[in-house]
C-alpha cells in the first residue's frame, strides 16, 4: 500500500492573488453586464438626441421644401436618415412620410415633439418629429442598424478598459501578496528556529500592524522562552544538588558498612544518620510528586461546603507541637462565627500545612508564627505570617518559581526542597484562588495571603452566628 503523498497547501501570497482576481473579475463581470446592457439604451438615446437636434434645425428654416427635397442626400450622410414634412392640413411628403403614423401625426399638428418608433420599407426605424411655427412638422427617420452599430462601438470601447482593470487587480494582488507574506514567512522561519531550540533570535517588526505584532509577539516569546529555560536548568541544578547530598552519605555509610569499617558502638547512629537522609529524601521526592500532580490535567478537588475556622483550628492544633520544640510560639486568628466557603477542606489543609512549615523554618525562637482566616470584600481570606527576616521586592517577585528562594539562601538560611511555595502557588490556582506574598507583615516578617472566591451568583460565602448548625468539613 502506497503511502499518500500529502497535498501541497496553496502559500499566502497565492490565496491573496487568487482573491484579488476573483473579487477584480466578478467586479469587472458585473460592470460588464451593466455596460452592456446600458450600451443599446445609451445608443439609441444618442441616436435619438442627435435626430432631434437636426428636426429642430430644420424646423425652423424659412425656406423648408427646397431644403428637404432638393438636399436630402447631402444631410442625410451614411446612416440612411430619410426625412418628410407635414403639412398643417395634415398631407406628408418625404421618404420617411410611410413611418409616420396617425398618432404621431395628431401629436405633431397639436404642436408637440415626437419622438417614437416605425417601421419603413420593412426596416425598424426611429422616429423623431419636431412642430414648425407655420402649423407642421419635420419628421426624420433612421434604421434602427445605425443603433446597433453604436451599440457594438460602445460594447468594444468598455472591453479594453475592464481586461486592463482585470490585470492591473491581479498585479495589485499579487504586490499586496508579496508585501504581507514576506514578514509573515520571516516570522514562520524565526517560530521554527525557536522550536527547534536557538534562543536570541530578532523577528522581524516591518510591514503592516498585524505583522509587525506578530514579530513583537515572537520576540516576547523568545525571551519568556529563555528565562524559562534559564529557570529550569536551575531548578534542575539545584535539585542535583539537594538529592546528591543525601545520595552522598547514604552511599558513603553503606560502602562503609559493606566494608566493615562502621565499630559495632557505632552502628545504632550510623542506621539513624541513614534514616534521616532516606527520610530527606523522602520528602524532596514527595514535593517533587506533589508539583508534577498538580500540573496534571486530572487534579481532583471534591468541593463541599466548609468552615474554614475549623480548618485553621485542626491546622493549629496540629502545628502547636512543632512550635513549641523550636521555640516558637504559634497564633491563631479567627472569627467567632463560622466562615463557611464551598472548597476542597483537604485541599487547603494541605496548603495551610505547606505554608506553616514554610514559615517555622524561617522563624527563629521567641517569634511568633500566625494562622488567621477573615471574610474580606467577599472573599474568605487565609494568612500565615512569621517573625522571621522576611522577603525582599526581589524575592517576592519569584517566591513561587520552583527552587528560586532555594537557590537564592541555600547558604545562608535553612531551606527546604524548594518546592513549597510553588506548591502553594498551584494549590491555590487549583482552589479557584490567589495567593500573594508580603515581603514584611505585622510580625517583621514575610505575610502569605490565600484568597479563596466563592462561586459567582451564588452566595456560598456567609458567617454564621455562634451555635448555628452548619456543615464542619
Amino acid at each position: 500500500m502506497t503511502a499518500r503523498t500529502p497535498r501541497r497547501r496553496r502559500t499566502l501570497a497565492g490565496h491573496l492573488v487568487l482573491l484579488t482576481t476573483v473579487v477584480a473579475a466578478v467586479a469587472a463581470l458585473l460592470t460588464g453586464l451593466v455596460a452592456w446592457q446600458s450600451a443599446a439604451h445609451a445608443a439609441e438615446q444618442r441616436e435619438r438626441d442627435t435626430l432631434t437636434r437636426q428636426a429642430t434645425l430644420l424646423s425652423h428654416l424659412p425656406a423648408l421644401s427646397p431644403v428637404l427635397f432638393h438636399g436630402a442626400e447631402r444631410l442625410a450622410g451614411p446612416n440612411g436618415e430619410q426625412f418628410a414634412v407635414l403639412a398643417a392640413d395634415g398631407t406628408v411628403t418625404g421618404g420617411a412620410a410611410p413611418a409616420l403614423d396617425l398618432a404621431s401625426r395628431a401629436t405633431l399638428l397639436a404642436g408637440r415633439t415626437v419622438s417614437t418608433d416605425g417601421l419603413l420599407a420593412g426596416q425598424d426605424v426611429l422616429v423623431v418629429g419636431s412642430p414648425t411655427a407655420s402649423g407642421g412638422a419635420v419628421v426624420l427617420t433612421e434604421p434602427y442598424a445605425t443603433v446597433d452599430r453604436t451599440t457594438d462601438q460602445i460594447r468594444r470601447d468598455i472591453a479594453l478598459p475592464l481586461l486592463v482593470g482585470l490585470l492591473g487587480a491581479a498585479l495589485a494582488g499579487g504586490l499586496l501578496a508579496r508585501r504581507l507574506a514576506r514578514p509573515l514567512t520571516a516570522s514562520a522561519a524565526v517560530a521554527h528556529r525557536l522550536a527547534e531550540g536557538e534562543r536570541g533570535v530578532v523577528a522581524p517588526t516591518g510591514g503592516p500592524r498585524e505583522a509587525a505584532e506578530i514579530g513583537r509577539a515572537l520576540t516576547t516569546l523568545d525571551q519568556a522562552l529563555a528565562r524559562s529555560e534559564n529557570r529550569q536548568r536551575e531548578f534542575l541544578l539545584s535539585v542535583s544538588h539537594e538529592l546528591r547530598t543525601p545520595l552522598t552519605a547514604v552511599q558513603g555509610y553503606a560502602e562503609a558498612l559493606a566494608d566493615g569499617l562502621i565499630e559495632p558502638e557505632q552502628v545504632p547512629e550510623v542506621g539513624r544518620t541513614l534514616a534521616e537522609e532516606t527520610r530527606r529524601l523522602d520528602r524532596f521526592l514527595a514535593d517533587l510528586l506533589a508539583l508534577a500532580r498538580l500540573e496534571a490535567d486530572d487534579f481532583h478537588v471534591e468541593a463541599a461546603a466548609t468552615d474554614l475556622g475549623v480548618v485553621v483550628a485542626e491546622a493549629a492544633a496540629f502545628w502547636s507541637g512543632p512550635c513549641a520544640s523550636h521555640g516558637v510560639e504559634l497564633r491563631v486568628e479567627r472569627p467567632e462565627a463560622p466562615l463557611m466557603v464551598t472548597t476542597d477542606p483537604f485541599r487547603v489543609r494541605q496548603l495551610l500545612d505547606g505554608l506553616v512549615q514554610n514559615a517555622l523554618r524561617v522563624t527563629p525562637a521567641g517569634a511568633p508564627v500566625v494562622l488567621a482566616v477573615h471574610a474580606e470584600e467577599g472573599a474568605a481570606v487565609l494568612q500565615v505570617r512569621d517573625g522571621g527576616p522576611g522577603l525582599t521586592e526581589d524575592d517576592i517577585a519569584v517566591a513561587f518559581e520552583p527552587g528560586a528562594l532555594h537557590s537564592r539562601y541555600r547558604a545562608t538560611r535553612t531551606v527546604g526542597s524548594g518546592l513549597g511555595l510553588a506548591i502553594a502557588h498551584r494549590l491555590t490556582a487549583r482552589l479557584g484562588g490567589d495567593i500573594t506574598a508580603q515581603g514584611h507583615g505585622p510580625e517583621g516578617g514575610a505575610c502569605f495571603t490565600v484568597k479563596l472566591q466563592p462561586p459567582q451568583g451564588r452566595g456560598e460565602l456567609r458567617e454564621q452566628p455562634p451555635g448555628a448548625d452548619g456543615p464542619v468539613r
